[in-house]
């Protein structure tokens, strides 16, 4: 699908049309796929959106797993690392 929004290079698409493609694979695919996205997009809603496309069909399949694994993480709140996750509120 030429001009998709929801997977701008055909990454994800082209992932479940890989006979024996396995989780590793499927984990590096989703890696270029999310840098590939624009940063303005919503992350969140295309990985829901590219689920319901993809998951009914191929619910096994390693990139269903990659998925979800990556809706979960994009749903769940992050730690601020370096100075800015600090306590600063005990000193030593």
């Amino acid at each position: 699908m030429k001009g998709d929004a929801l997977d701008p290079k055909g990454l994800i698409r082209e992932a479940y049309a890989i006979e024996g493609i396995g989780y590793e694979e499927c984990r590096s695919i989703f890696l270029d796929w999310a840098l590939a996205m624009p940063l303005d997009s919503d992350t969140r809603a295309a990985l829901g959106a590219l689920l319901e496309r993809h998951a009914a069909q191929a619910p096994e399949h390693p990139m269903t797993r990659v998925l979800r694994e990556g809706l979960d993480q994009a749903q769940a709140p992050r730690r601020r690392g370096g100075w800015r996750g600090r306590d600063r509120g005990s000193e030593g």
